[in-house]
């Protein structure tokens, strides 16, 4: 069987990553239109980095959890597995699941805003770093920001619209194009959430409640 699955924030919320919405999360700290977006970037690339960098850190001190073990589990078995994240944390990657397409791009990886060389990150990036191909101080986290185009979007629809099951995990299900991926299904479709997202009308199935239990459950009916 074919499997198209994306994940959100919730999926990592439990390995101690917040989410958009947490109340004491990194993001409420900052104005998105600061740290998330190009011309964020531009006016204070300082304020940037340092917002990256405190991410990253939080980032390393995490661990994969069951979800994160069970889709990788999932992927190793008979079934023909295409992981899509909106997250930027490499946790699935550390549960063990291969070539992980990351729409809107990875924290530890860097990019350079000049020449679109990219190469991995140090713990901390600064604004005067020089981009290794270019030479360029404009370096910045291959992150998608809002305003711009989440990477490999055609071949993620493809894997979505081919897949005989689509499976949307810890996802609010607000944020575009992500939320509406389910549109593109052709097979069945399942929604996996602390509760229902913003889009549960448009699934067929659902099972709420933690990742860390659902997830597993869900992937050992598969195998």
């Amino acid at each position: 069987m074919r499997i198209a699955i994306l994940t959100g924030a919730g999926i990592s919320a439990e390995s101690g990553l917040g989410t958009f919405r947490d109340q004491d999360g990194l993001w409420t700290k900052y104005d998105l239109n600061d740290v998330a977006t190009p011309q964020g970037f531009a006016r204070n690339p300082r304020l940037v980095h340092d917002f990256y960098n405190a991410r990253r850190a939080n980032c390393v001190q995490a661990a994969p959890n069951a979800a994160h073990q069970a889709l990788a589990d999932l992927a190793s078995g008979p079934h023909d597995v295409t992981l899509i994240t909106q997250n930027v944390d490499d946790l699935h990657e550390r549960a063990g699941s291969p070539a992980v397409v990351h729409m809107h791009g990875e924290l530890m990886r860097a990019v350079c805003a000049s020449c679109d060389a990219r190469w991995d990150a140090p713990l901390e990036m600064d604004p005067k770093d020089p981009c290794p191909a270019c030479h360029v101080q404009t370096t910045r986290p291959d992150i998608v920001w809002f305003g711009e185009m989440p990477y490999m979007m055609d071949d993620i629809a493809q894997a979505v619209t081919a897949a005989d099951l689509f499976v949307a995990i810890g996802t609010s299900a607000e944020v575009y194009p992500a939320a509406g991926l389910v549109e593109l299904a052709r097979g069945d479709t399942l929604e996996i959430n602390l509760e229902p997202s913003a889009r549960a009308n448009a699934f067929e199935n659902h099972r709420f409640g933690l990742a860390t239990d659902i997830v597993p459950a869900w992937v050992a009916e598969l195998r």
